[in-house]
């Protein structure tokens, strides 16, 4: 009995998520692997791209948001927010990095006094 209440709950719950943001999830996470697979940079981390096109694909929503023209799927602006996303990416090198690799101690200094 207490399986159907679970699926119910469940459906209410994703009737609150809007349509528009799993399209616009999706397509974040579409074009930002294929701006990583082919774009002609140097070598790069896929984090700072990522995040580029996040932040491309919200300027496309702000600008469908202020009533420019663009094209749509389903409630995301799709074009506006590609090419934001497109222009972007050459900034991702600019987004800071953690290092994976630690910091080496300096070495002491032989000629200091005690």
């Amino acid at each position: 009995m207490g399986e159907g209440r679970g699926k119910k709950d469940c459906l209410r719950m994703l009737k609150l998520v809007p349509p528009g943001l799993i399209v616009g999830i999706l397509a974040v996470l579409i074009l930002s692997q294929l701006f990583f697979a082919f774009l002609p940079y140097r070598r790069r981390s896929y984090l700072p791209i990522l995040l580029m096109t996040a932040i491309g694909f919200a300027l496309g929503q702000l600008w469908d948001f202020l009533g420019l023209p663009s094209t749509r799927l389903g409630q995301a602006a799709l074009l506006p927010a590609a090419a934001f996303a497109l222009l972007l990416q050459p900034l991702a090198r600019f987004v800071p990095r953690v290092r994976s690799e630690p910091k080496e101690p300096k070495p002491s200094n032989p000629s200091a006094r005690t």
